[in-house]
């Protein structure tokens, strides 16, 4: 079946239905994949050695430490290299940034934004640099599946899903590869919380949201739990209600969740003043420009 066509295919079943994202949101993974497995492999495959300190720095602010934490990796791509471009110390080392021209046209038409559609692009355009990123993409999955396990929710995680089980249908909503995910909750045993798991193969976060969500509940009985300005992005795109796991505080975020959050949200008394408060706290976690400029 279609991604797009499963998550249209997911039918209501309790009153409420809130989306959560996985990846440093109810996982303490981010750091462990970007740092380990992301950012040796792109030094390594878009040949960044001359300049590996800025490269290393400069892809943690765009994945980890500024509004495009939590991007697809793709346009994480297309960002990072946007910004070494502009930094006067790679510059004042001569090093060429490689253009990601390619990369760029690809993911200004494709929402799919994953190995399978990538996969299938490169072998339609024979670009260098496509195959190139699909190498290195098909590598970060390699060393993922291989480094990342044994890594438990964040607390109150649980405590959460188990309050939300009577009144909400639970859906992951996020931009890691689905196998990844899958393994990830299935090796924690909650998965059985959650109707279906969404990754980067079925769409963006926001697509997500409007096929298996919006119209099917009304929009202030749908909430998307993230950590990234992509999760609240998805959520106010779609009119929908929006709890932010804020970065460094992730656990009092998903306590402040358990103990008032989802009362208020049940409630009806989430919308307004108490959002608009978690939403002004939450932006000031992460910067929009990098501390080098």
């Amino acid at each position: 079946m279609n991604p797009h066509d499963q998550l249209l295919a997911l039918k209501p079943e309790k009153e409420f239905f809130i989306g959560i994202d996985s990846d440093g949101c109810a996982f303490d993974t981010m750091e462990i994949k970007q740092k380990e497995c992301f950012c040796p492999n792109f030094i390594k495959y878009f040949k960044m050695q001359p300049i590996s300190k800025y490269a290393r720095e400069t892809w943690e602010f765009v994945n980890l430490y500024s509004t495009n934490r939590g991007c697809n990796r793709f346009l994480a791509v297309n960002e990072t290299l946007r910004l070494l471009a502009t930094r006067p110390e790679v510059k004042a080392r001569n090093f060429a940034v490689p253009s990601a021209a390619p990369l760029i046209d690809w993911t200004k038409k494709e929402t799919k934004l994953g190995n399978p559609t990538l996969k299938t692009y490169a072998a339609e355009v024979n670009d260098p640099f496509i195959t190139q990123t699909l190498e290195w993409s098909l590598k970060v999955n390699e060393d993922i599946a291989s480094l990342v396990y044994g890594i438990t929710p964040f607390p109150f995680v649980k405590e959460c899903l188990e309050k939300m089980k009577s009144k909400a249908d639970a859906m992951v909503v996020s931009q890691t590869p689905y196998e990844a995910l899958k393994r990830e909750w299935e090796e924690n045993k909650i998965e059985h919380y959650l109707r279906m798991i969404a990754g980067q193969e079925h769409g963006t976060k926001t697509e997500h949201l409007r096929y298996a969500a919006k119209g099917k509940y009304p929009d202030e009985k749908i909430l998307m739990i993230g950590d990234a300005n992509g999760d609240l992005k998805a959520a106010k795109s779609n009119g929908v209600l929006f709890f932010p796991i804020n970065p460094g505080q992730e656990e009092a975020s998903w306590e402040r969740l358990y103990k008032e959050g989802l009362d208020k949200f049940f409630a009806g008394t989430f919308k307004g003043a108490y959002e608009e408060k978690l939403i002004k706290e939450f932006e000031a976690f992460l910067p929009e420009h990098p501390n080098w400029k």
